[in-house]
C-alpha cells in the first residue's frame, strides 16, 4: 500500500527533530530559544500535524511559535516554620496543561485571531515549544469557507479561554464519557454547585 507524503513528513519529523533526533534538533532549540515568547512564523514546522489539526494554506491562517517554561508553579519559600509538606512549594501543579497554557499567551498576543488548535514541535530540559494555529474570523476567504466559517460566530468569542479548543476540551474531562465521568458534563464546577447545594438543602 502505497503510503502519502505526510507520513513520510511525520517520519522524518521523528528521525530529525522529534524524540529519535539529537544532533540537527538540539542546534534547532538553541536557535528557538533565543527567539521571542511567541514567534510569527511564515510555515508550520510539522506540515503533517498541522494538516491534521485543521491548517490551510490560505489567506486567514496564521502559525505561531510559543514556548512555555516546564514543570509546576514557582512560588517563594516561607521563612518561618513549617513542615516542608505544608508549605505549599513542592507539587504545585496546575490543572492546566502547558499546551493549553501556550494557546492562551497566543491568543493574548493577537486578541483579533481565534486559536484553532495547537501542537507540540519541542523541548528541553526547561521548556517545552508548541506551534498554535490561529484564524482571523473576518478574513474574506474564512467567511466564505464553509468548512472553517463557523469560527466567527459569536458563540466561539475567545473560545481558547472557555476551554473550547482540543486542549482545553482535554482538560475539562471531556474525552471521556460513560462510567467514571459522570461529573464532568455540563461541567465539573457545576457538578460541585450541585452537590453543594443538595448537601445543604433543609429538609422540613
Amino acid at each position: 500500500m502505497s503510503r502519502s507524503s505526510y507520513r513520510y513528513m511525520a517520519r522524518s519529523f521523528r528521525q530529525t527533530l522529534g524524540d529519535e533526533g539529537s544532533g540537527l534538533r538540539h542546534e534547532r532549540l538553541l536557535g528557538w530559544r533565543q527567539e521571542t515568547t511567541v514567534t510569527r512564523l511564515e510555515h508550520p514546522t510539522r506540515l503533517d500535524r498541522a494538516r491534521a489539526v485543521g491548517y490551510r494554506a490560505k489567506g486567514g491562517y496564521s502559525v505561531v511559535r510559543v514556548r512555555v517554561r516546564r514543570g509546576g508553579q514557582r512560588k517563594r519559600a516561607i521563612i518561618a516554620g513549617r513542615r516542608p509538606k505544608h508549605k505549599g512549594i513542592l507539587r504545585m501543579t496546575l490543572a492546566k496543561s502547558l499546551r493549553r497554557i501556550a494557546e492562551e499567551r497566543a491568543q493574548k498576543h493577537y486578541p483579533n485571531l481565534e486559536v484553532l488548535n495547537s501542537y507540540w514541535v519541542g523541548e528541553d530540559g526547561k521548556q517545552k515549544f508548541f506551534e498554535v494555529i490561529l484564524v482571523d474570523p473576518v478574513h474574506p476567504e474564512i467567511v466564505t469557507d464553509p468548512k472553517i466559517a463557523w469560527i466567527g460566530s459569536p458563540a466561539n468569542k475567545n473560545r481558547v479561554y472557555r476551554g473550547l479548543t482540543s486542549a482545553g476540551t482535554e482538560g475539562r474531562g471531556l474525552r471521556w464519557s460513560g462510567k467514571g465521568a459522570e461529573r464532568f458534563r455540563p461541567s465539573r464546577a457545576r457538578n460541585r454547585r450541585a452537590t453543594r447545594r443538595t448537601q445543604y438543602k433543609v429538609i422540613p
